[in-house]
């Protein structure tokens, strides 16, 4: 993949693609072949090495914790700590990570009703949605990978996870792999599209030359998969 290029996986239930998502996060080992990034062999079974090199993940359960605040969310694992060498103890740097959540959210122009003080538990299922995808986008150097951003969103909601893929992609220039059943959003943003089926590669289409029609064909079987020349 390139950088700014917007990928989207696409297929039928069981054809692999929540799989392949997880090998490349490091949280599956496959059963053959490899991930390379920047030319860099990387490890399965290894998530933590995987973040480390820029790779960052957005499940379906979003991995958000609902009773702490978005800046709390933001840094889950990953807490911003003030140090006093006249203590053993370390506490918590609030002011700074409420700070870098709310210049991240603002460079993305989400919108979050409060401030980032807000607990999550109180936001709309769009709301939580794009603080997942800014918390992953805040950490990623790399890849960004996202499994069915919008499955459980309505009409607005889902256009504007879209604009906010759109935006991370090609204005802070970030590769992602988009997971989706909703066609018709794949081919809004997504340059270039590939089709499981079964856990295969069955085709390779560019998105704005493709239509739903052939995607769908290609998904359920009634257009056969390409071939490389050769066989």
């Amino acid at each position: 993949m390139g950088p700014g290029e917007i990928l989207g996986l696409v297929g039928d239930n069981g054809a692999g693609k929540s799989t392949l998502l997880k090998i490349i996060s490091g949280a599956l080992d496959p059963t053959s072949g490899s991930v390379k990034l920047n030319g860099e062999h990387l490890e399965f079974g290894n998530p933590a090495q995987q973040r480390q090199a820029g790779i960052e993940a957005v499940y379906q359960d979003l991995g958000l914790v609902g009773n702490l605040d978005v800046a709390g969310n933001f840094f889950l694992g990953r807490e911003l700590r003030l140090r006093d060498h006249r203590s053993p103890l370390a506490f918590l740097d609030k002011r700074a990570m409420r700070l870098q959540a709310r210049d991240a959210i603002a460079r993305l122009h989400i919108t979050i009703p409060g401030s980032v003080a807000q607990k999550v538990n109180s936001l709309s299922g769009g709301q939580r949605q794009a603080v997942a995808i800014a918390r992953a986008a805040f950490w990623k150097r790399e890849l960004l990978l996202l499994d069915e951003p919008t499955a459980a969103l309505g009409v607005e909601a889902t256009a504007e996870v879209g604009h906010l893929i759109l935006k991370i992609a090609k204005e802070e220039n970030v590769p992602i792999i988009v997971v989706s059943h909703d066609i018709a959003e794949v081919l809004k943003v997504a340059d270039r599209i590939v089709v499981l089926r079964q856990g295969e590669v069955t085709a390779e289409l560019t998105g704005s030359e493709t239509s739903a029609a052939e995607v769908v064909g290609y998904i359920t079987g009634t257009i056969a998969p390409e071939t490389t020349e050769g066989g």
